[in-house]
């Protein structure tokens, strides 16, 4: 063979080497691209699946959200039909029990035997407890319901000071103990009844898991803020479980700590507490050591105090003689509340009209025109109805004075309140208390009677 033949040769070998090559990477190439698309199958078919587990793990989502939002509002309608049936039943409840308390006090009076004055105190105590527990329950379920609404003004801490006092000094000293106020002449901005409730609630704590020594009321200024402290020597308690003194029903005392059930609370105390706390926009702080005492710490704004201080504490202490022949329109359409407040307000010496309507009321009135009331003592909700501050406006245009007047009612309205802070009548909550009640009428007879609006 000759060169020519080996040099063609050589070429074509060489011309098959690069097309063999090009053969086995185009090969490779469609290998890779298989391969490739059957990863991508398997990707498509993963995003697939995920696509699906997401979109019922959503469905799920979606119908566990409505169900939460079903649930909400039933419990949120459930809450309102609770405190909607407790409003409602709130003067069918107290009713009898205010009638109750009016017998008791006229029964007590009426026993001649040692015997019979300790079963009547016993009974007393009794309904004053149930009068207690009915009372904060229906007061929580307000709060609860948004329902208080604070009246702001200027309070001054004195005048709190010096009436919690006189409530609880008497049962510190059946307890040997010794409760100490220290006034500061401040005042601060809050509402004066919610804050009371407040103080005298932690006070009754203080005392009720106080064996020995006693309880300290005191505040202080600092800078635009006042600090009301109330510290005691009680038992004390634990830091981790401070948060569960604010559960309702749950009084933290067991085993050592327990107290005689005499004195035992029923734990909804600083329940209120903390909802009162919240609706006036408080700051409370506790220090506590097991064994050694308790202060509690109310951050409250500072006022400066009022240029005047009105009827400061004209007339507090006035005879009991002067209940005598006082002249009282007495209006309830209940006939054993009647009957009872009848036999209370005779014992006194008053000199009684009744009346459950104002048909009733101005018969009464025109039955006799000499006769003419001194004080009016009216229930809100009467028959047809018929409202107490409605017969309370008739009696002062007839007399042409505006007479003072108390209204009596188990559940007292916001606009009950309103009138009350315009010092046009006076509002006790049922069941009236007999001492309280006494104490509010002769402190009206006092009021000069003014001409009627």
């Amino acid at each position: 063979m000759g060169d020519v033949e080996q040099e063609e040769l050589r070429k074509l070998r060489k011309i098959n080497k690069a097309l063999m090559e090009r053969v086995e990477r185009s090969m490779d190439q469609q290998g890779n691209a298989y391969s490739l698309f059957q990863t991508a199958i398997g990707l498509e078919e993963q995003v697939r699946r995920r696509t699906m587990e997401l979109s019922s793990t959503l469905a799920d989502l979606e119908r566990t959200n409505h169900q939460l939002v079903t649930a909400k509002d039933a419990a949120e309608q459930a809450n309102l039909s609770k405190t909607r049936f407790l409003a409602a039943a709130s003067h069918d409840v107290l009713q009898p029990l205010n009638t109750a308390l009016l017998l008791m006090s006229s029964l007590s009076s009426a026993q001649t035997s040692a015997e019979g004055s300790r079963l009547c105190t016993q009974v007393e105590h009794s309904l004053e407890t149930m009068d207690e527990l009915l009372r904060n329950l229906l007061y929580m379920s307000r709060l609860d319901a948004g329902d208080v609404h604070p009246k702001w003004q200027a309070v001054s801490l004195d005048r709190l000071f010096d009436s919690i006092a006189s409530d609880f000094e008497p049962i510190a000293r059946v307890r040997n103990l010794e409760l100490r106020v220290k006034c500061s002449g401040l005042h601060v901005w809050s509402d004066p009844t919610m804050l009371r409730r407040t103080i005298q609630n932690i006070v009754t704590n203080a005392l009720r898991y106080t064996r020995d020594g006693g309880a300290l009321l005191i505040a202080g200024r600092h800078g635009d803020k006042v600090h009301i402290r109330i510290a005691d020597t009680g038992i004390g308690i634990e830091p981790e479980r401070f948060k569960e003194i604010f559960i309702e029903f749950n009084r933290c005392a067991t085993g050592q700590n327990e107290l005689d059930g005499s004195f035992a609370g029923l734990g909804l105390g600083l329940a209120i507490v903390e909802r009162m706390v919240n609706a006036l926009n408080l700051q409370l702080t506790l220090n506590s050591r097991l064994g050694v005492g308790s202060c509690f710490k109310l951050t409250l704004p500072y006022r400066d105090p009022p240029l005047s201080l009105g009827k400061a504490r004209a007339a507090d202490m006035v005879s009991n003689s002067q209940m005598a022949n006082t002249r009282i329109l007495l209006i309830e359409n209940d006939l054993t509340a009647l009957k009872a407040m009848d036999t209370l307000l005779s014992q006194w010496g008053c000199d009684l009209r009744l009346a459950s309507s104002t048909q009733e009321t101005l018969d009464a009135l025109n039955r006799d025109k000499s006769w003419e009331p001194d004080l009016i003592i009216a229930d809100q909700h009467l028959e047809n109805n018929e409202r107490g501050t409605s017969i309370i406006r008739i009696v002062r245009q007839l007399t042409g004075r505006r007479l003072p007047a108390v209204v009596v009612t188990a559940a007292p309205s916001d606009r009950l309140w309103k009138m009350a802070d315009q010092g046009r009548l006076e509002v006790m909550p049922k069941p009236v208390k007999p001492a309280q009640l006494r104490a509010l009428l002769m402190h009206l007879r006092t009021r000069i009677i003014e001409p009627a609006d």
